[in-house]
């Protein structure tokens, strides 16, 4: 049956190192285990740069997907098995199915947290840092059945999580690692999506940030607004040289 994947949830991803202005980008990509109704796909990021032909790799990742079907989006249509080299590789890849499937439970049961505005907060607390981002879902933003692109929400929501680390720290700050996202629900075309981040942790050299996104399909079909996406970002503060700078604890 003619289907399309759905974006479900990005494991943890590690940005091992900067890709830099000027380089090429190599991604690769490969199916490592299907269950059912869902596929494993791990991408690894090469950077290149082209005057020295030196290549490293930037980071790592894997990615679910769940196949929905063309003329019914919101029937997942089975996903044909794949064959594996070794036995090992299949157990492997059920446990990590497995591991990933109770946590993105665990996470959904988590949902109902909400973001309040704080009133002259101090410094160095959650509320100070706290942001939000309101965005109006258009064309650009989804596939061609409508429904927004993954990879749009993941900038939104790093976008977010900078904005927290640098109120909080006021230097220069990039993204070290992101735990989990978890895609909830889909997203329709028009909906106006609020995107909302606070400091949950702090180390003196790094920063933990909750992000999530709610969505509200108002235009075409009036409905509550809901919890649609959910993530851990991990920041780090750098001087102007780029050099790691201690990070103020949360209060």
């Amino acid at each position: 049956e003619p289907c399309v994947a759905a974006l479900a949830r990005v494991e943890r991803t590690d940005f091992l190192s900067p890709m830099c202005i000027g380089e090429v980008a190599h991604v690769s990509a490969e199916i490592t285990y299907t269950s059912k109704h869902s596929v494993e796909v791990q991408v690894n990021v090469l950077s290149e740069n082209i005057l020295t032909g030196a290549k490293k790799v930037t980071n790592k990742a894997t990615l679910w997907y769940v196949p929905l079907s063309l003329k019914n989006v919101n029937k997942v249509v089975e996903v044909p098995p794949i064959q594996y080299a070794r036995k090992e590789q299949e157990d492997e890849g059920r446990k990590r199915y497995e591991e990933q499937k109770l946590d993105r439970l665990e996470t959904k049961q988590r949902n109902g947290d909400v973001i309040f505005p704080v009133i002259n907060p101090e410094p160095h607390t959650v509320g100070y840092s706290q942001s939000s981002l309101i965005h109006l879902l258009g064309p650009s933003d989804c596939t061609l059945l409508g429904f927004v692109h993954g990879g749009v929400t993941m900038k939104l929501m790093d976008e977010v999580a900078g904005i927290v680390a640098a109120r909080h720290c006021k230097t220069n700050v990039v993204t070290a690692s992101v735990d989990a996202i978890n895609f909830h629900e889909k997203i329709k075309k028009g909906s106006v999506i609020t995107i909302s981040g606070r400091m949950t942790f702090t180390s003196n050299k790094s920063m933990e940030i909750e992000v999530f996104v709610d969505a509200d399909p108002f235009v075409d079909e009036p409905q509550e607004r809901y919890r649609a996406v959910s993530a851990f970002f991990t920041y780090v503060s750098l001087s102007k040289e780029g050099k790691p700078l201690p990070v103020p604890q949360l209060l």
